[in-house]
C-alpha cells in the first residue's frame, strides 16, 4: 500500500511600513513610480563614514503590527547585521534582527471556509490525505522582526532583455517587518486564506497600504511533506517570487504535487531555494538554501538595543481598531446583516467605519437598505473614480438619509439610485434632493385605492385571470397603476390593495 502524504508549510512576509521615511536615513518612501536613484542618499547607498537613525515611526508601526497578531512583545531587541554579498546591497550587509526580535508567540485565526474541506491536488502521483481547512485554525507566528529593504536589479527593460544588470537603489533602506509562521499551514487555500487574513489585519491597522503590485506586501513559502501522522518534517523548499495570492496557492499546489511525485518514485527532495514561474506554473531551483550561519549575524555596533516601554506599548494598543472578524460578527449580530454583507462592508478600513457611522442609530431594515446602496451605488463610485469611502462625496449622514427613506417606503430602489446620483454630483441635503426630483413614492392608501380601481377597470380581463388564481396577471395591473401614477406608487402597497380588491 503506497503512502499518504501531507503539506507542510510556514510563510515568511514581508510587509512595507506606512511610514513618510526610510528605516534609517531621511530619503522618502515614494520612491516607486520615481526614476531610479533619485530616493537615495550616502546612508541607504553604504557610503563610508555614515551612521544610521532609527525612525520611530518605523518602529511604532511595527509594534502596532505585533500587538495586532496577539504577539509577545520583547522587553528589549537588537539590530543585527546579516552578511552577504549581492549587487543591490551596497553595505554587503542588511540591518535586521535575529537572535532578539522585536515580538515572538503570536497568532491570526482563519474565518471559516466557504465550503467543504479541501481534496487531494490534481495530479498528484501518490495518494494523499484531504487538507483540513476547519473553522477556527489558528496559525501561530514565531516572531516579527524590523529590518531594511535592499535594492532592485533591473534586467530588462519593458519587453527588452539586457544583456547587463541595472541596479535601482530607490528601494534600499525601506522599513519593513518580516512576520514569520509556524509550519502549521496544510493547504494552499490555507495559506491564501492565512496571507488574505493578515492583510486585512495590517491594513486596518494601518501599519502598511500591503499593495502587492508595488512589493509592500511579498510573501517566501517554505514547503516539505511527510507522511501521514508521522511527527517528523520533510526536507524544505523555499519558494520565492509570490507576489500575489493567487500565486501562493498555485505555487503551493505545484510544489506540493512535485514533492509528493518524487517521494512517491522512491527520490529524495533536495533543500533549495525554488522560483515560481507564473508563466509556466512551476517552481525552479534558484540556489541551494542558505541557513542562518551562513548570514554570520553580529549585533550592529552603531545601533543600540531597542526597548519596549510599557506606558508607550499601552498607549500604541490603545489606538488599535475593531478588527475585521470582530466587526463583521457585530455587523451580523447588530444589524441582521448576511455574512455576505458583512464581508463586503468590511473589506477595508474605511468602508467600515463608513458604513458604522452611516447606521449609527439606525435600525435593522434600515441597516439592511444601507448595505444594499453601499454594495450597488457608493462602491461603484468609488471604484470608477479611484477612491476610498472616506473620500466619498455623499457622507455617511446622508446615504443613511436615503437608505431610511428606502426603508420606510418614501423611496423605491430605482428613486434611491437618482437620487444617490444627484447627492453625487451636486452634494446637498437628501431630503431637499428628493423633493426636489419628485422622487418619493405614493404610500397614500387613499390615492392607490383610486388608481387600483381605475387600472382594473382598464383591465377586465387581467382582474378575472387573477380572480380565477393566476397570480401571472398580477404584473399586467400593477404595470397599470404605476403607469397611472407615473411611477411613483409604492409597490408593495398597491400589490397588497389589488389581492384584496379582488379577493385573492
Amino acid at each position: 500500500m503506497s503512502l499518504r502524504y501531507e503539506m507542510v508549510v510556514g510563510l515568511e512576509v514581508h510587509v512595507q511600513l506606512a511610514t513618510k521615511t526610510k528605516l534609517f536615513c531621511s530619503c522618502p518612501t515614494d520612491g516607486f513610480a520615481a526614476p531610479p536613484n533619485s530616493r537615495i542618499c550616502p546612508l541607504c547607498t553604504g557610503q563610508p563614514g555614515v551612521l544610521p537613525v532609527l525612525n520611530q515611526s518605523a518602529v511604532e508601526l511595527a509594534f502596532q503590527a505585533a500587538l495586532a497578531l496577539n504577539c509577545r512583545l520583547a522587553p528589549f531587541s537588537v539590530f543585527a547585521r546579516k552578511n552577504y554579498f549581492y549587487p543591490d546591497l551596497p553595505k554587503a550587509y542588511q540591518i535586521s534582527q535575529y537572535e532578539r526580535p522585536l515580538a515572538t508567540d503570536g497568532w491570526l485565526d482563519l474565518p471559516p471556509p466557504p465550503g467543504k474541506e479541501n481534496a487531494c491536488p490534481a495530479g498528484t502521483a501518490g495518494p494523499c490525505l484531504p487538507q483540513p481547512q476547519g473553522p477556527g485554525r489558528r496559525i501561530r507566528i514565531r516572531r516579527i522582526h524590523l529590518e531594511e529593504d535592499a535594492g532592485k536589479l533591473l534586467h530588462a527593460i519593458g519587453s527588452r532583455e539586457l544583456d547587463h544588470s541595472l541596479v535601482d537603489f530607490n528601494r534600499g533602506g525601506m522599513p519593513l517587518i518580516e512576520i514569520v509562521s509556524e509550519a502549521d499551514i496544510r493547504a494552499p487555500e490555507e495559506a491564501h486564506a492565512f496571507l488574505a487574513a493578515l492583510k486585512e489585519v495590517v491594513q486596518y491597522a494601518r501599519v502598511s497600504r500591503c499593495d502587492m503590485e508595488k512589493g509592500e506586501l511579498r510573501c517566501d513559502a517554505n514547503v516539505s511533506v511527510r507522511p501521514a501522522g508521522s511527527p517528523e518534517l520533510g526536507v524544505r523548499a523555499e519558494i520565492k517570487n509570490l507576489n500575489s495570492l493567487r500565486a501562493v496557492k498555485d505555487a503551493l499546489d505545484y510544489e506540493f504535487r512535485r514533492q509528493t511525485q518524487l517521494l512517491s518514485c522512491g527520490g529524495r527532495v533536495v533543500q533549495e531555494t525554488r522560483l515560481w514561474d507564473p508563466q509556466a506554473g512551476l517552481t525552479a531551483p534558484l540556489r541551494s538554501k542558505e541557513e542562518a550561519q551562513d548570514y554570520r549575524y553580529f549585533p550592529d555596533p552603531d545601533l543600540p538595543p531597542l526597548v519596549a516601554d510599557l506606558k508607550w506599548v499601552e498607549g500604541l494598543r490603545a489606538r488599535l481598531p475593531e478588527f475585521p472578524a470582530a466587526r463583521r460578527a457585530r455587523f451580523k449580530s447588530d444589524y441582521g446583516l448576511s455574512a455576505y454583507d458583512a464581508e463586503v462592508l468590511t473589506s477595508a478600513r474605511s468602508l467600515a467605519d463608513y458604513f458604522d457611522a452611516a447606521a449609527k442609530g439606525r435600525d435593522r431594515r434600515t441597516a439592511k437598505a444601507l448595505a444594499n446602496l453601499i454594495a450597488t451605488e457608493l462602491l461603484a463610485r468609488l471604484n470608477a473614480e479611484g477612491l476610498a469611502a472616506d473620500s466619498a462625496r455623499v457622507g455617511p449622514a446622508d446615504l443613511g438619509a436615503l437608505a431610511g427613506l428606502v426603508a420606510d417606503g418614501t423611496l423605491s430602489s430605482k428613486g434611491a439610485k437618482a437620487a444617490f446620483a444627484a447627492l453625487w454630483q451636486t452634494g446637498g441635503a437628501c431630503a431637499a434632493v428628493v423633493q426636489k426630483l419628485g422622487l418619493a413614492q405614493v404610500s397614500d392608501e387613499g390615492q392607490l385605492r383610486a388608481w387600483v380601481r381605475e387600472a382594473l377597470a382598464a383591465n377586465p380581463r387581467a382582474a378575472a385571470d387573477l380572480k380565477s388564481g393566476k397570480e401571472r396577471a398580477l404584473g399586467a395591473i400593477v404595470g397599470a397603476v404605476m403607469k397611472l401614477s407615473r411611477g411613483k406608487a409604492n409597490p408593495a402597497v398597491v400589490n397588497r390593495i389589488i389581492k384584496e380588491s379582488v379577493g385573492t
